[in-house]
Order: structure tokens, then sequence, then C-alpha cells
């Protein structure tokens, strides 16, 4: 499953397959917000997925 947080609003459809259910989440998460698209990655995402492979690769030395 896609964490829909790190995904576009366009692509919520991935995790939330309803589409009524994708809108209303969407339109109470943002109403009254402003959205701020960067165009870069998400630092807690990439710290995650760092963190990942270095446990993976530690892993797999100890192993």
């Amino acid at each position: 499953m896609t964490a829909a947080s790190n995904e576009a609003f366009s692509e919520w459809t991935k995790t939330f397959t309803e589409p009524r259910l994708c809108a209303a989440i969407v339109d109470r998460l943002t109403y009254g917000g402003n959205i701020i698209e960067t165009g870069t990655e998400s630092y807690r995402l990439a710290q995650t997925r760092a963190q990942a492979t270095a446990t993976t690769v530690a892993g797999k030395a100890a192993g």
C-alpha cells in the first residue's frame, strides 16, 4: 500500500480506492488551508528511506 501523504492529491486514489471517499478526505484536509508544492522530496521521507536502507545493510552484515 502506498502512503497517501507522500503522493500528490491526484494519486491518493491508489490508497483510497473509493473516489467519493478520497475526494471527501482531500476536501476536509485542504479546506481553508494553503498548499505549497515545492517540487522537492520530503525530508522525512528521505530520512526514513535512508534509515531503512542502513538497517537492511546492517542486518545483512550481521547475518
